[in-house]
């Protein structure tokens, strides 16, 4: 048996079609729909991710811009920064891409950020929204994956599934939207015991650790669907790779998401799709 793709490349792709018809929309109306990106000057992997967010933003006709805080950059000028996005109306969504310089107090930055403009979704308030059931922006990554699986007809409801990693960013607020999908959630990590093992006894594995290769495709149950989030450099390897071991992975699952190509795109079209959400919404306030 060989595995089916989950593309998200192509998906990807068909929801930026469906985002410059939106665009379009409003544009006719007098708002067009800005994303700004507060990002480490000195990042390079994090400058070239946002140089592509920007890029797919410019060609869905949306308007982008970003905002470099290097070690020069106090605190107090990132707040100054985070208070000028929230009171421009021009700006619909803003990314704090993480990480900043450590010098800086990311936790105060994604508390200063006002949730209606959190278009990453990783604001304490927006994480709160997502775990009491109310509206508001949803994590971009774990929304991407849940718009992947759901456009494949993957069934949730009643299956047992399993998050391997527990950031705020991914794992955590990945597992509530399987939850919320009727799904029965187990979170993992790094230092759960007997992990192998305990894959195996589920029907979805979403990987998002950040180590290499770790589940290998002895570690699944056959047929299951698995979606692998992580992206790792190999020393000697011409490509990033995910936390899957994808050949093995791809004899027993079902279902698989390639790396690259997989959950990267779809990351990128929800952060956008939230900034269209969010100037759709000030256009009918």
């Amino acid at each position: 048996m060989s595995a089916q793709i989950l593309d998200g490349r192509a998906l990807s792709t068909q929801f930026r079609a469906e985002l410059q018809t939106r665009v379009a929309a409003l544009r006719a109306q007098g708002i067009v729909p800005r994303l700004e990106a507060i990002v480490a000057a000195q990042d390079p992997a994090s400058l070239a991710y946002v140089r592509m967010k920007r890029s797919w933003a410019e060609k869905a006709g949306m308007e982008s811009g970003s905002w470099e805080a290097n070690e020069h950059t106090t605190q107090a000028e990132l707040l100054d920064q985070i208070a000028r996005l929230n009171a421009d109306p021009k700006v619909h969504g803003v990314l704090l891409q993480h990480p900043l310089p450590k010098h800086l107090d990311e936790d105060a930055a994604l508390l200063a950020l006002g949730p209606d403009k959190d278009a990453d979704g990783i604001t304490p308030a927006s994480l709160g929204r997502l775990t009491a059931g109310l509206p508001g922006f949803r994590c971009a990554t774990p929304l991407g994956i849940m718009r992947l699986l759901q456009h494949h007809q993957i069934e949730l409801a009643g299956r047992r599934a399993i998050v391997i990693g527990r950031s705020v960013i991914l794992g955590k607020p990945m597992a509530l939207m399987l939850l919320e999908a009727n799904a029965t959630v187990t979170i993992a990590h790094s230092r759960t015991q007997n992990l192998a093992d305990l894959v195996r006894e589920h029907d979805i594995v979403v990987a998002a650790v950040g180590r290499a290769e770790m589940v290998k495709g002895d570690w699944l149950k056959p047929e299951a669907v698995v979606v692998d989030a992580g992206y790792n450099k190999v020393e000697g390897r011409t490509h990033d790779v995910g936390d899957c071991e994808y050949d093995s992975c791809a004899e027993v699952a079902s279902w698989i998401t390639p790396v690259p190509g997989g959950v990267g795109p779809m990351t990128v079209v929800s952060l956008l799709m939230n900034t269209v959400d969010a100037a759709e919404a000030q256009r009918k306030s």
